[in-house]
């Protein structure tokens, strides 16, 4: 099949369905899309007569579908006979348009499926001493990282054992609109826990939906997305709402409580729009951080920057969000403001300035100090006002 996209095409509709047939017996369903990356970019996808089959944006240009396997990204089952679709979105179309060809096999045997390789298994660096609360204890962790089922680099175990490697407790994976990860989570192990978590991804904005609540559907208004998470006990959170050309612009009528503030895009913390977009999104917003991890050398390393949360242990700590009760430092190991009931503690932050809710202003001097706390976010800062630590 070829075809020709133009930029009146995305204008008109962006997301766009080519219908094919799957007959009786077929095992394997193969599709692959060629154009010139060089001019434009077309994102993949895939649905089947019983819904969602997989996404993998434009990180790949194939995928096959089997009752055992998968291309990553894509979910393994018995290819039902019927009415499938190639789900094309016109993500990037030059003003001369864009000309494609999309070859689509079925096959009634099932291919080899690929084998990865598992990483060794390394230390994990010494925990931080800090006190717990209740009962409760301080987990380290990431709300925002991607693997090879999207547009990562890394295989899950490849990642869990980087995290482990950086000191971390807790790492959401969040691949992009799919939710073909969340089966290996839990078998990974490597010492980390791992979040089942998915970024719904547009191009008029991104969010992160935590927890095992299944697909959400990234076509549909982001009030759905919400509406999806709340009603199967999930939390969504905006991502990067300042990130370029990733910033949030989507209507949301009831504003989620949680935000990606502190995100590896703000590399400069001296500009304090993150923090000034988070106080006018709502009173009570709860930040957390993430790196936004895609590969070595590109974004943040897991924990750049590293959340905090207050929970029973790191299976809970969708708990401690929901609460607010977290922290976001810059790394795993750099200076950081905790709430300790009516007090905080500020560690390895001398010579930092303590910001309050009210604007008040105190020099921490010590790597080791409790100071008076009280209700609202709190951040530590050099005297630059370069961000150091936020605290809820």
């Amino acid at each position: 099949m070829r075809g020709h996209w133009s930029l009146d095409d995305r204008l008109e509709r962006i997301l766009r369905e080519v219908p094919f047939e799957v007959p009786p017996g077929t095992a394997a369903v193969t599709v692959r899309l060629s154009y010139d990356r060089a001019q434009g970019v077309l994102d993949l996808g895939c649905g089947a007569p019983d819904g969602f089959r997989g996404w993998s944006g434009g990180a790949r240009d194939t995928y096959t579908i089997t009752p055992s396997w998968a291309t990553p990204g894509y979910l393994p089952g018995e290819p039902e006979p019927g009415t499938w679709h190639v789900w094309l979105r016109l993500h990037r179309i030059p003003p001369q348009g864009l000309d494609f060809t999309l070859e689509i096999e079925t096959s009634g045997t099932v291919p080899p499926e690929p084998v990865a390789e598992e990483p060794p298994h390394g230390e994990r660096p010494p925990r931080r001493d800090i006190p717990g609360v209740d009962g409760l204890s301080w987990h380290a962790g990431d709300f925002h990282a991607h693997t090879v089922h999207s547009d990562g680099a890394l295989s899950i175990a490849e990642l869990a054992e980087l995290a482990h490697g950086r000191g971390l407790d807790f790492l959401a994976v969040t691949d992009h609109n799919t939710v073909s990860h969340h089966p290996w989570l839990a078998k990974v192990g490597r010492g980390v826990t791992l979040i089942p978590g998915q970024e719904v991804t547009t191009d008029r904005g991104h969010a992160n939906v935590f927890g095992d609540v299944g697909w959400v559907d990234f076509r549909e208004p982001a009030d759905s997305w919400a509406e999806h998470a709340e009603r199967a006990g999930g939390i969504m959170s905006v991502n990067h709402p300042l990130g370029g050309d990733c910033a949030w612009l989507l209507p949301l009528d009831g504003r989620t409580r949680h935000a990606e503030v502190w995100h590896s895009g703000w590399w400069d913390r001296r500009w304090g729009a993150p923090i000034a977009w988070a106080q006018s999104w709502r009173d009570d917003v709860i930040a957390i951080g993430g790196s936004d991890f895609h590969r070595p050398g590109s974004d943040g390393l897991p924990g750049e920057p590293t959340t905090w949360v207050l929970a029973e242990d790191p299976g809970t700590v969708l708990d401690g969000v929901r609460a607010g009760r977290v922290a976001i430092s810059a790394g795993p190991d750099a200076p950081l403001l905790l709430r300790l009931g009516d007090e905080l503690l500020a560690l390895d932050a001398e010579g930092l300035v303590l910001v309050r809710p009210s604007g008040e202003r105190q020099v921490i001097r010590g790597d080791r100090v409790l100071v008076r706390g009280m209700d609202g976010p709190h951040r530590l800062e050099t005297y630059e006002n370069e961000v150091m630590g936020l605290c809820q």
